[in-house]
């Protein structure tokens, strides 16, 4: 058994060697290099592209333009497919756009034999637009809109992607009540990049008619289906592989580059092209997390008792559709399910069109945004009642024994408080609340936490479907395939964990095929929603079942035993009554291929279709020390509580959650996209002026894990990917309230931005 154990990562001898193959590694000299022209202009159309200097420069083969795509508009976003229409990603974009709706648009691209000759053709190429303003913020983008303005997008005049408006309960009525207090206030949220370490690269050629793709992507199935819908073509005549990927973090769970680079090498005949992006191509042209601005009202009774909130959202969509306006509705979840209104709440979201980068999926998938809001204000509202903020929010909480109507999810046990103990006897809080009570001077401490919730995995949103194949080999180990994807955090060897578990052979045993190549794997949707290991050991755990059946019949042949009086323990074959063994797997398998009399292979596949869903839970707690002078924050300590089920691998999950608490803590308090006002043109798009936090800037990170048996998958686990990034921004927000007493509701809170609330306060 070794689900539960902290085994050694399948891929970590590969990695650590430099032998694994990531897209990149994969390149060869001879290969075609093209690269993209990009908008000059953040809003506005192409009217004239000239390429009569570029074409004739040495080394360069082939200039294709916006006008020369197909005129089809497809979606991006690593959604799966559906056929019901409600349930479909926007169809937004083409493979290059003559209408500009951004600083760095795909409107044409160069094919040359090397990257020299592809970049100084792109500076050869001359553009003539038609130039309209840039929109760079809902406000901005909805204000012109309404004044008649052209519209980003034909078919949304009002520049809203989308609009949602939800209530439970009569929200009217409810705040009616006498005697009720009323909190208000507006929150920001900035745009940020993922920052994963291998670029965004892929290459693409052709085989007869087929074209295949050789991508660094998170979902290599659904590209497959986005390049054929992109290009016009059946799907069946696309293939995509996924080889070694170094991180994505949700911008690679978008079909990025892959359907123009599948039209690049149609246009030169099937021969091998290559993009592979710059960093400043990545954050300017790829996807980003929505910034967004977030007004809460919360109608309350002295005793703390929530009876009415509204939530109204702004999400900065960016230039296209991506993922619409799931990330943003996920956020509205967020503030609907976490915490109990007595009467009534009411939740409404805009996704707006606007002239920046366009926001798509990031790790937490809108609820750091929802969550830095709503943790924010759940904080303040109990210092103006002047109660303790954990009993303020447990007064307020889902109940033990919840139902979501939507998802089906149950609250179960009491993880919240079961967490919340665990950080608090951690970071020492009851002492530390008191300690740095009344504090003075220029430098001052304090502690905050917040309680954080997510989901496992899509369904009832979307389709939940993962498809497993084990072949039993010649020496009684097993090759393992799954469409779930291996991108850095360790699902290989969480899967190799599982499948050793379900069939009872040893670990060692195990070879998972981490490539993923749609033409061999069997679907599966990739790695989105914190998704992989729930979903994924729901598949394994019957394709297991399959197996073991066959290889217990194989062997009640061979032995001339009933099965029935037969197992497979440890990699052997035993008798049920008192294990004794009979024979080994590997002998099993031998005979079993190579026998003149019966020779079989022995495989098995099987597919799953998850339609259960699972709450995760926690907290996150926070020490900082406020230098107010220079009105900037030093993080001392943070600690991360999670129930995320049944740990497969303890040492993967703490690691997981480290990564996770590192992304909140730059979320919190120094990354943000910045862009020119006048033209659009981001400023900061490179690993020098976008500020991630380096290693000088982290505290010692603890994970620590309450564990409860999840009942709807068969090996008791649930989200962890997505949620440890989830809560960190407003523990940190809340240990600056703690130590100063001003209240930070934007962030990231880097000293530009708390100045200003400092010298309002008058510390300053």
């Amino acid at each position: 058994m070794s689900v539960g154990k902290s085994v050694s990562r399948v891929d970590a001898y590969e990695k650590v060697t430099g032998r694994a193959k990531y897209a990149e590694d994969l390149t060869l000299p001879s290969m075609l290099t093209a690269k993209v022209l990009r908008s000059t202009i953040a809003n506005g159309k192409v009217i004239k592209i000239d390429i009569s200097e570029a074409i004739k420069l040495p080394g360069v083969v082939k200039i294709v333009t916006c006008f020369d795509v197909p005129d089809i508009e497809f979606p991006t976003a690593g959604h799966p497919w559906s056929t019901d229409p409600a349930h479909q990603d926007p169809s937004d974009r083409k493979l290059l756009n003559s209408r500009v709706r951004f600083y760095g648009d795909d409107i044409g691209a160069v094919i040359a034999e090397d990257e020299i000759a592809a970049s100084r053709a792109l500076k050869k190429i001359k553009v003539e637009y038609e130039e309209y303003p840039p929109l760079l913020t809902p406000d901005a983008s909805m204000k012109a809109a309404s004044d008649g303005a052209a519209p980003i997008h034909e078919q949304s005049p009002a520049n809203i992607l989308k609009h949602s408006l939800v209530e439970d309960g009569d929200f009217n009525a409810a705040i009616k009540e006498t005697g009720l207090i009323k909190f208000e206030q507006i929150f920001e949220t900035p745009t940020v990049q993922h920052c994963h370490i291998e670029s965004v690269v892929s290459y693409a050629y052709m085989e007869s008619e087929r074209i295949v793709v050789v991508s660094s992507t998170q979902i290599p199935h659904i590209v497959r289906r986005i390049v054929a819908q992109a290009l016009g073509r059946p799907w069946g005549a696309v293939r995509i592989i996924k080889p070694y990927i170094g991180g994505g973090f949700g911008n690679k769970q978008d079909a990025l580059y892959e359907p123009l680079n599948a039209f690049l090498t149609v246009c030169v005949g099937g021969k091998p092209v290559k993009i592979i992006l710059s960093r400043e191509e990545i954050f300017s042209s790829t996807r980003v997390r929505h910034a967004e601005e977030i007004r809460l009202a919360a109608y309350v009774r002295p005793d703390g008792r929530l009876v009415a909130r509204s939530y109204t959202c702004y999400a900065n969509q960016g230039a296209y559709g991506s993922h619409g306006h799931s990330t943003t509705a996920k956020g509205t979840n967020v503030f609907r399910q976490l915490y109990q209104d007595e009467k009534a709440r009411r939740t409404e979201a805009f996704t707006v069109y606007t002239n920046t980068a366009t926001g798509g999926a990031m790790r937490g998938y809108g609820t750091p945004q929802a969550l830095f809001a709503v943790e924010s204000h759940m904080e303040d509202m109990a210092l103006s009642l002047n109660m303790d903020p954990i009993e303020f929010r447990f007064k307020n909480l889902m109940p033990v024994g919840y139902t979501d109507p939507f998802t089906k999810n149950v609250y179960r046990q009491d993880s919240f408080r079961e967490c919340v103990e665990k950080c608090k006897a951690y970071i020492h809080w009851d002492e530390k609340r008191a300690l740095y009570k009344n504090q003075s001077g220029p430098v001052r401490r304090g502690v905050g936490m917040a309680l954080f919730w997510y989901n496992t995995a899509v369904w009832p949103i979307s389709v939940e479907v993962s498809s497993c194949r084990m072949v039993l080999n010649q020496d009684g180990s097993i090759q393992l395939q799954l469409g779930e994807t291996e991108i850095g955090q360790g699902a290989d060897t969480v899967f190799a964990q599982m499948a050793s578990t379900a069939l009872s052979i040893p670990f060692e045993k195990v070879h998972v095929i981490s490539v993923q190549d749609t033409d061999i794997t069997p679907f599966g949707l990739g790695a989105y929603g914190s998704r992989q290991t729930y979903v994924g050991g729901m598949s394994i755990s019957r394709t297991a079942g399959i197996l073991k059946e066959k290889i217990l019949k194989a062997a009640s042949g061979f032995l001339q035993t009933q099965i029935e009086t037969l197992d497979l323990i440890n990699g052997n074959i035993v008798l049920k009554t008192n294990n004794e063994i009979l024979l080994s797997l590997d002998e099993l398998a031998t005979e079993t291929l190579y026998s003149t009399e019966a020779s079989e292979h022995i495989t098995a596949e099987a597919t799953t279709q998850a339609k259960s869903n699972a709450f995760s839970f926690g907290c996150t707690f926070a020490e900082v020390e406020v230098d107010i002078p220079l009105a900037k924050i030093k993080l001392l300590d943070m600690v991360n509580a999670h129930d995320a089920g049944s740990l497969i691998n303890p040492q993967l999950a703490a690691g997981q959650v480290h990564g996770g608490m590192s992304m909140a803590i730059g979320f919190g308090l120094s990354e943000q996209m910045l862009y020119d006002e006048k033209t659009g043109r981001l400023l900061n798009g490179n690993l020098l002026d976008y500020k991630l936090c380096t290693i000088m800037d982290h505290p010692h990170l603890e994970a620590q894990f309450v564990e409860h048996f999840e009942p709807t998958t068969p090996f008791g686990t649930k989200a962890l990917g997505e949620p440890p990034t989830v809560a960190g921004a407003p523990a940190i927000r809340n240990a600056v309230l703690h130590a100063t007493g001003v209240a930070l509701n934007k962030i990231p809170m880097t000293p530009q931005n708390i100045f200003p609330a400092f010298k309002a306060a008058g510390l300053i």
